[in-house]
């Protein structure tokens, strides 16, 4: 119930970022620079603030593990998107794209927080981490079959990344920011789900998302994100004796949507990046039902 409610209030936030769309509140530069917004500042804050918690063994090692899931969450999904997805065509390397990352950060984030606290953000800043790495190497490579060192550390120096790394730091030393700076970024944190759904669903809007619907091809896709994926990931993490949370913080992570940035990179690289923008709005739509089902199950099974 928590997942389905956090579910519905973000649907209702998507919609007002539709609505201010449609009305001209926000244009397509300004959604660009929410997005921006939210993955280059509002994220990697909510990464940081997530590590000012007093040191545990117990949460160490939660994060080692959280790190180990995520690595193996990832190459499920790369190998599912290679022995499911063959059709050649120009929109091969959008559909694998879309089915491997996952919304973790943009749609990650507010749901783990609302179900798991900050402790969930803590281990999720794993999930994010192996994303941004992947998503810099593997993630290109697949848009433009070709890589190269440059590529790799442009990875490495993603805010969110970089956010992870020094957050970590300060939990291993045991350094407390001041209060009056935790304050202040706890306000900038508390701005990430409003400022991603209205992102979301003005990016949902520029799509004909009723011609989008009506594709078939697009539910395949879905399938094989949404349900597939994170269900391989539950038969794999569920049985294995660790936290609840670490393994519940991880499954969520594989089970949310097709990543935004998937849109980005289809428009960088030259691919078709309608077809990419779909693929995110639809998976958005139907994660409304998929997601509260998937935890539903994950939570049953635990």
């Amino acid at each position: 119930m928590i997942v389905l409610n956090q579910i519905i209030i973000m649907a209702l936030l998507i919609t007002a970022g539709v609505i201010c769309y449609k009305c001209g509140i926000i244009g397509k530069e300004a959604t660009q620079s929410l997005s921006s917004l939210v993955l280059m500042v509002v994220n990697p804050i909510v990464i940081l603030v997530s590590y000012q918690q007093p040191f545990e063994k117990r949460m160490l090692k939660g994060l080692l593990w959280s790190l180990l899931l995520a690595l193996i969450s990832t190459v499920i999904s790369i190998v599912i998107s290679k022995v499911f997805i063959r059709k050649k065509s120009g929109r091969l390397a959008v559909e694998r794209f879309s089915c491997i990352y996952s919304n973790c950060a943009f749609m990650g984030i507010p749901l783990v927080s609302a179900l798991y606290g900050s402790e969930g953000v803590f281990y999720l800043t794993a999930f994010v981490t192996v994303f941004n790495l992947f998503v810099w190497t593997h993630g290109v490579f697949l848009m433009e079959e070709k890589l190269n060192k440059k590529l790799i550390i442009q990875a490495v120096k993603t805010p969110a990344v970089i956010a992870t790394f020094l957050g970590f730091a300060l939990f291993m030393l045991k350094i407390s920011l001041p209060d009056i700076l935790l304050k202040t970024l706890t306000y900038l944190e508390n701005l990430n789900t409003p400022l991603a759904m209205l992102a979301a669903g003005a990016t949902i809007a520029q799509t004909n998302i009723f011609k989008a619907l009506k594709n078939p091809r697009l539910y395949y896709i879905c399938i094989l994100k949404l349900i597939l994926v994170p269900a391989a990931a539950c038969a794999v993490f569920c049985f294995l004796p660790l936290d609840d949370v670490v393994i519940g913080t991880n499954i969520l992570a594989s089970a949310c949507p097709a990543a935004a940035t998937g849109t980005l990179f289809a428009i960088r690289y030259k691919k078709d990046s309608l077809y990419a923008a779909e693929l995110f709005a639809v998976t958005t739509i139907l994660s409304i039902v998929t997601l509260p089902l998937i935890m539903n199950i994950t939570q049953k099974i635990l």
